[in-house]
């Protein structure tokens, strides 16, 4: 067991106990400190790390967003966050190379997500192919694609944030515990206990975040969230059309699948990855490293020929992570259905790292009974009582 703050033991007793302390953990945890509450983040690694979904930098931020209004409106609240969170450190956490989402017509159409990006004073205009290709070279988009530009979206340094949470939440007072699995959760009304293998905790309430790791505790809670192996690459540039600064982070999406990316950042390569497919995984198993499966880069080399050819040059790094779906894509931010002083979340993988910092003020106020200012209903567990 490895304390983070090894000046002082590690108490006991808490009043909140954050168990996973990856993206949405960390960020909560700095929260509840910064609040004045005493938190304990347990995490089985010690973050930034390799075994969860939060690394391999960069991750796009965007706010015109599919899903409505709350999405929309917590993506911008993320941003401002995000900026506040630089300020805190000094540290570069957001750049904003603008994001150009590019999809088949017959497969997408961006116009509801436009009305809702409107409605909140998000800047977006809606390109059409010929468009696209004249102000982006390197792209190359046949008359059958259409594309929604956001100039103030980017991307975010995510291993970077996550230290730069870390940092804010011990120096506001949160104790973290690394490197330490949790063997056990039990929870009543008179509080909740969480078991590692050697100590217990107590605390009034607990916040569950760990990820792709869910099905770990799967004893003591059960939530419609499948891991997923993922894997990305950085891929060699003909020019300097696709350098940072140049070229935006992407989505684009077709009869070939969902793919999104970042431009060359200092020499890296274009960055790649698949949203859709992928092997599923069960924590605790070996993870198959990159290559290990021929579509590994294949596909993410034929989406590159397919629209940015001359980014579809020799593979310079690759990696591999996890990804955690709920049935639908949305997120579950919900109390356990038996104990109102567990609070849930997860299924956040795929699109959710740049809600982090607002993921983590909302998991605040929900602890603290205070309004989140947001319609959080479609993250409720209800929705799949169905299933």
């Amino acid at each position: 067991m490895n304390a983070c703050r090894e000046d002082e033991s590690i108490s006991k007793s808490y009043d909140v106990i954050v168990v996973g302390a990856g993206s949405m953990g960390m960020s909560a945890g700095y929260e509840l400190a910064a609040r004045g509450a005493k938190p304990l983040l347990i995490d089985a690694f010690n973050p930034p790390h390799n075994m969860g979904s939060h690394h391999g930098e960069p991750r796009l931020i965007r706010h015109a967003y599919h899903g409505g209004d709350t999405y929309v409106k917590m993506a911008l609240r993320a941003d401002e966050k995000w900026l506040a969170l630089e300020r805190a450190t000094g540290e570069k956490l957001l750049e904003r190379s603008g994001v150009l989402n590019m999809a088949e017509t017959s497969f997408y159409d961006y116009k509801g997500r436009l009305g809702d990006a409107m409605r909140n004073g998000v800047q977006v205009e809606l390109l059409q192919a010929d468009e696209i290709n004249r102000r982006f070279p390197g792209i190359r988009l046949d008359d059958s694609f259409q594309g929604m530009y956001e100039p103030n979206a980017g991307y975010l340094y995510s291993e970077k944030c996550i230290a730069a949470y870390k940092q804010q939440a011990l120096l506001a007072g949160a104790e973290l515990l690394v490197d330490t699995f949790v063997t056990d959760i039990r929870a009543d009304e008179g509080g909740v206990t969480v078991y590692t293998r050697e100590e217990a905790y107590t605390a009034s309430q607990v916040v569950i975040t760990v990820g792709a790791w869910f099905h770990m505790l799967s004893n003591h809670v059960k939530l419609p969230i499948r891991a997923v192996r993922k894997v990305v690459g950085w891929f060699e540039t003909s020019s300097t059309a696709f350098d940072a600064g140049t070229f935006p982070g992407f989505t684009w999406g077709g009869a070939l699948g969902g793919y999104y990316g970042f431009p060359s950042i200092s020499g890296a390569g274009i960055k790649i990855g698949r949203h859709d497919t992928g092997v599923e995984w069960l924590p605790g198993e070996p993870i198959a490293p990159f290559g290990a499966y021929p579509e590994d880069e294949d596909d993410l080399r034929r989406a590159l020929h397919a629209f940015v050819p001359g980014a579809a040059g020799k593979l310079l790094q690759s990696a591999v992570c996890k990804y955690e779906f709920t049935p639908d894509e949305d997120f579950i931010i919900d109390a356990h259905p038996e104990h109102p002083n567990v609070l849930l979340a997860g299924g956040f993988s795929g699109h959710g790292f740049k809600f982090a910092s607002v993921i983590g003020e909302i998991l605040a106020n929900k602890l603290e009974k205070k309004q989140t200012g947001y319609d959080l209903r479609i993250f409720e567990l209800s929705r799949f009582s169905s299933q």
